[in-house]
């Protein structure tokens, strides 16, 4: 997560039994490489204590304790303005009320109105709180003065009670915070579609076609697309995968699904990076009922499925969006020969081959060599990494391409 590597991550803490979960949220910060400084209130620390923290960011957790210490008078200014995201998780409906007034009564309140960086809230309070008027009215003058929300979700509350007042979990916490770190990247103010995952073309009601994508680097790309500053729509055929925090998911089944979706979502976009693993066959003919084994074995013919790339090819060609328009090429032989091709044919900007013979690399794993390729000849070669690694790389290649 390079986002986050070496980043200097404020997290409070305060009176919430959903502390726990902020302990979580404080290591998988940790192991993305923020350097991560907590503050809890003193209701925090009736539920969890600084050790826990100190334990697992290997740095101090401070608490209001430290308000009458030696540096008492300068230790909110210097944590607030060396933080570069200030995430409040949990943040209870006392903390967010306080905010919203300007209260400076404890080390955090004090903290956050020294902060000069964004500030993010992830609330966590019991049924009907949240809601209130009194807490709606917090939140929208919080929001007026730039302060960003994660959650809180619905679901079952400590007390028994279902409804929304959920702390998000951890990992939906770190999309947000990603999400909000990425606002001024490479690739703000840019809307890209990406296409991900394997298209299945139906043979009867309950059996079809389909391919060994996993659609792990296409939500990559979704992912770092994200942390470059892009408003992100992520057309994705069925994957076991969750979509990053932020990304429109539009869903599909087939190739004229994704086909249909692309079109109909390219409009007001500035570029496309298509990563499914789009069927290049489909039956000719769908059964309307299950096919049974006492009928014999079927013979299915198959045709030709739409060509998302070809369709595009002919939209750039009249000057239109999307500007800049990358294509894979998953080959199991004549890697370049066919990757050159398909660059040439489909009227690309860029193209990413990779070998999809290697067995640690390419289908269902979490690595990806490849072979980035541009119409003038050039060849950049990426050796095997992790497919975010890949995304990054790809997505600073598209950055370049449409400042040109």
């Amino acid at each position: 997560m390079s986002i986050l590597k070496e980043k200097r991550i404020l997290l409070g803490v305060t009176g919430s039994i959903a502390a726990y979960k902020a302990a979580d949220l404080a290591s998988k910060l940790t192991q993305a490489g923020s350097r991560v400084d907590v503050i809890l209130t003193r209701a925090a620390e009736q539920f969890i204590s600084p050790l826990t923290f100190q334990s697992l960011t290997g740095r101090k957790a401070y608490t209001d304790s430290e308000l009458w210490g030696g540096e008492s008078h300068i230790l909110h200014v210097g944590l607030g303005h060396a933080a570069e995201l200030f995430i409040i998780a949990p943040c209870t409906a006392n903390t967010m009320a306080k905010l919203a007034q300007g209260q400076a009564n404890d080390l955090l309140s004090i903290t956050a109105l020294a902060a000069q960086c964004p500030i993010l809230l992830a609330p966590a309070m019991d049924v009907g709180m949240y809601e209130h008027p009194a807490t709606q009215e917090n939140a929208r003058v919080l929001q007026e003065r730039d302060v960003h929300f994660a959650g809180p979700a619905e679901g079952r509350m400590a007390s028994g009670l279902l409804g929304r007042g959920r702390m998000l979990e951890p990992a939906e916490v770190l999309g947000h915070a990603r999400r909000v770190l990425g606002k001024k990247g490479k690739l703000a103010g840019k809307k890209i579609l990406i296409s991900a995952g394997g298209t299945r073309e139906a043979i009867d009601p309950v059996r079809f076609i389909t391919n060994r994508s996993s659609g792990k680097q296409g939500y990559a790309l979704a992912q770092a697309a994200l942390d470059a500053g892009a408003e992100v729509i992520l057309v994705s055929a069925p994957t076991a995968l969750i979509p990053p925090v932020g990304a429109k998911r539009v869903s599909v089944q087939s190739a004229e699904e994704m086909l249909n979706a692309v079109l109909r979502e390219s409009d007001e976009v500035d570029a496309i990076i298509m990563a499914a693993a789009v069927a290049d066959f489909r039956p000719a003919q769908v059964a309307e009922r299950k096919l049974k084994k006492r009928d014999g074995i079927p013979q299915i013919q198959l045709e030709a499925a739409p060509d998302i790339l070809k369709r595009l090819a002919s939209q750039k060609s009249s000057a239109s969006r999307p500007r800049v328009v990358v294509g894979f090429a998953a080959e199991s032989r004549d890697l370049l020969a066919n990757a050159s091709e398909k660059l040439k044919s489909k009227k690309l900007d860029l193209i990413v081959a990779n070998d999809i013979s290697a067995k640690d690399a390419g289908f269902d794993v979490d690595e990806n060599r490849v072979i980035l390729l541009t119409p003038d000849g050039k060849k950049e070669k990426l050796s095997l990494r992790s497919k975010i690694e890949v995304a990054e790389i790809i997505l600073a290649r598209l950055g370049d391409l449409l400042e040109k």
